[in-house]
């Protein structure tokens, strides 16, 4: 929650020309925080520490995603899709380190100090070739009221409501997934494990396919499409009474909801030309409220039960059927 009330500053003041010392006070920040973690000796200190690495991750890769764009200017989805695979990579090969990790003694502790010195030539690269193409010398100010005219425009406002909606079936699902699979479809602990690992890998292969295929389709055709598929596969995947029929469902979302966070994070760019700081920006602020979803799910779950509040995620598909263009939106260029 202090990520999400400080991170939108970042992004703006990344369009006023100090992108490039955000990156690497932000990278620098982000290594220390690891290190934090690491060293935890309590829940107080290992709170501290994720506190120090919220803020730092947002200064460190959200910055570098905006610059992406900024590269790739016109091809905003194309880069978007990659961008997406590379996270999908890393969230597959995550707990598999760890269990490496685990396996040879290392132990989670060990494994964090590693990703803190593996972030030192990460940061070795960042210089201000890389960020040239952000902006200098712009006042702040200004660009403040650059993105309080942004917000009120209807397809900003529109990519912004779709991006945190769709994100139901992304990450707010992920979150709750194992909880779901050992509490209400009552599976074991290793079975639950095997749901997270099929939903991470389906998601892995379907951000591998949208990658190639992505400059030779319509992605708002797709994804309307795509959201047809999950408003059917979702509640199929709820009602569905055996656990392996769930575990087959689940690996068709998860392919179903392939480009959800990609397509709709690069139209938000796309209808901010050269204020990507200021698309950071506004979505981090949007995704303050996001934030709060995973918290309403449990309260509802403590309600009315889990099985019962997980419904509330078919608001996903519902809301990119209702929230999509209804006619075809042009390409600024091929894949954007």
């Amino acid at each position: 929650m202090i990520g999400g009330l400080v991170e939108p500053a970042f992004g703006l003041l990344g369009d006023s020309g100090r992108r490039g010392r955000i990156v690497s006070t932000g990278g620098v920040a982000f290594a220390v925080a690891l290190g934090l973690a690491a060293g935890s000796w309590n829940v107080l200190s290992l709170l501290i520490a994720f506190t120090v690495l919220s803020p730092a991750s947002g200064a460190f890769v959200s910055l570098s995603q905006a610059t992406m764009m900024d590269l790739h200017h016109g091809r905003h989805e194309r880069a978007m899709a990659a961008w997406t695979l590379a996270g999908s990579i890393g969230v597959v090969a995550g707990p598999l380190a760890l269990a490496a990790a685990q396996a040879t003694g290392i132990g989670w502790r060990g494994l964090l100090i590693a990703f803190g010195l593996l972030t030192l030539p990460v940061l070795a690269l960042v210089g201000p070739v890389q960020f040239a193409v952000a902006g200098g010398g712009v006042r702040f100010a200004d660009v403040l009221a650059k993105a309080l005219r942004a917000v009120r425009e209807r397809e900003v406002i529109r990519w912004l409501v779709l991006l945190e909606l769709s994100d139901l079936l992304g990450d707010v699902l992920t979150g709750y997934l194992a909880l779901y699979f050992v509490d209400v479809a009552h599976v074991s602990v290793l079975q639950a494990t095997l749901a997270v690992a099929v939903w991470t890998g389906a998601g892995l292969v379907g951000d591998a396919a949208l990658v190639a295929v992505i400059a030779r389709i319509s992605t708002i055709r797709y994804l309307r499409a795509s959201a047809m598929v999950a408003a059917v596969i979702y509640p199929a995947f709820l009602l569905a009474p055996d656990p392996a029929w769930k575990l087959g469902l689940l690996g068709v979302l998860g392919l179903a909801t392939t480009g959800w966070y990609a397509i709709p994070k690069g139209r938000l760019f796309a209808e901010l030309p050269g204020a990507s700081g200021t698309a950071v920006a506004l979505s981090d602020a949007a995704g303050f409220v996001g934030r709060l979803f995973p918290l309403a799910l449990g309260i509802a779950a403590e309600r009315l039960g889990l099985g019962t509040a997980m419904w509330a995620l078919l608001a996903a598909p519902v809301a990119l059927l209702i929230g999509l263009p209804r006619s075809p939106v042009p390409r600024i260029s091929e894949g954007g």
